[in-house]
């Protein structure tokens, strides 16, 4: 069959529903270019869980993919696939690097974060409702923020000095109008402030993870559990997987109440609950768009006669695929809390499920429930089709999210 010119993905993410349309129209698969860069994008559910479970797709770019050196050095994206952690490792160094960071979540460990995410909740709120009647708040800023990066503090024993520093750099990591300079220098941003970090915690420990995964890198005496890329690599992963996606969903999740308020209406009325809402938000608008990056170990077949060759490289596409007719019917494009079957890739799928998924549930359900009770009458600000996306092919967010908490 033709072979076609691969679609090029809009970096600034302007209008992110419509280019997604237009993949799963190109087919479950098809090439794109994203930022310069050649990889079959893969807006078909079924076939993207089939890639995602598969052995022979590996996320370790410096053992697969072939255009790997000659990439890092000029692509905006380099720090997605260069970075050392368990996002990027496959196999055996994968379990490895997993089984360090398992523990720290735990059904027992987010049990007992619990009440500290209420108590959290409870006082941003607090703060919010000294606020004359008809102020408008940017509840991205004041809300969706400061939860998930106050959680991700507490666990990693950063102060709100520390985490405001990083802040800056760990949100340019989702940025993709960067410049490949720009992107290089705030990669390098970044692991200075992580080096201070390191050097803090080993200089005066505490009962945190941070702690924890520096004594696992400094006991071991031949590096073969965790070596000093590796180290600052899953300090990366961890604060910027820990709150910059749950901002996303907590944004999402409020806009789609405030835009429908049927919806709402809903969860009042027992119809549904706060978990359908979260669910729903995560199959309707999830905090990752399109994720770098995936390799092919050997020649994949694909539906309707192409094939993905030995070292090419896989975009999972999950806001795309998660709105796909074939698993969520004709209404797909629609958020309805009350839908029986809500199904999503919001958070992978396979071994590289996210670890972080019932954390990030915990903390939107408290903020929704709490938010709601507290201010009944909130109503968006603007329209919402004048609320500004986030300028990103990979981060699903708004630039700020006005609410009139009480009518003037």
């Amino acid at each position: 069959m033709p072979e076609q010119q691969p679609f090029v993905l809009d970096p600034t993410g302007a209008d992110h529903h419509a280019e997604h349309h237009a993949l799963r129209d190109r087919g479950a698969a098809t090439l794109v270019d994203i930022l310069g860069v050649t990889a079959w994008s893969v807006s078909d559910p079924a076939l993207l869980k089939q890639l995602l479970m598969r052995a022979d797709v590996s996320k370790d770019a410096r053992a697969h993919w072939p255009a790997f050196a000659d990439t890092v050095a000029h692509w905006p994206l380099a720090l997605w696939v260069a970075v050392d952690n368990m996002f990027t490792a496959y196999g055996s160094d994968h379990r490895r690097l997993r089984r360090l960071i398992a523990p720290a979540l735990s059904a027992r460990r987010i049990a007992a974060l619990t009440p500290v995410v209420e108590e959290l909740v409870t006082g941003i709120l607090d703060d919010l409702d000294v606020l004359p009647a008809g102020d408008v708040v940017d509840l991205r800023e004041r809300l969706a923020y400061p939860l998930p990066i106050a959680v991700i503090g507490r666990m990693m024993g950063l102060s709100s000095v520390e985490l405001n520093g990083l802040r800056t750099v760990v949100d340019r990591v989702f940025a993709t109008t960067l410049s490949a300079d720009e992107a290089a220098a705030n990669t390098a941003a970044l692991y200075r402030l992580l080096d201070e970090l390191i050097a803090a915690k080993r200089s005066s420990p505490g009962d945190d993870m941070t702690s924890l995964l520096i004594a696992t890198r400094d006991e071991d005496g031949d590096g073969s559990v965790l070596t000093d890329a590796e180290l600052r690599g899953t300090l990366v992963l961890v604060i910027s997987a820990g709150y910059e996606t749950t901002v996303n969903v907590i944004d999402q999740a409020i806009t789609s109440l405030l835009t429908d308020p049927e919806q709402l209406a809903h969860v009042r009325a027992g119809r549904c609950g706060w978990s359908d809402v979260v669910e729903e938000t995560l199959r309707h608008e999830p905090a990752i768009k399109h994720l770098p990056l995936r390799y092919a170990l050997k020649d994949i077949p694909l539906p309707g006669g192409q094939t993905i060759r030995t070292g090419e490289a896989i975009l999972a596409s999950y806001a795309a695929a998660n709105r796909h007719p074939d698993w969520h019917g004709e209404n797909a494009d629609l958020f309805d809390a009350t839908r029986t079957t809500k199904d999503h890739l919001a958070f992978g799928h396979g071994v590289h499920f996210c670890l972080g998924a019932p954390l990030a549930r915990l903390e939107v359900v408290a903020a929704l429930r709490q938010l709601f009770a507290r201010f009944p009458d909130a109503r968006l600000a603007v329209p919402a089709g004048e609320l500004r996306p986030l300028p990103t092919l990979i981060s699903n967010g708004h630039v700020e999210l006005p609410v009139r908490l009480r009518p003037a």
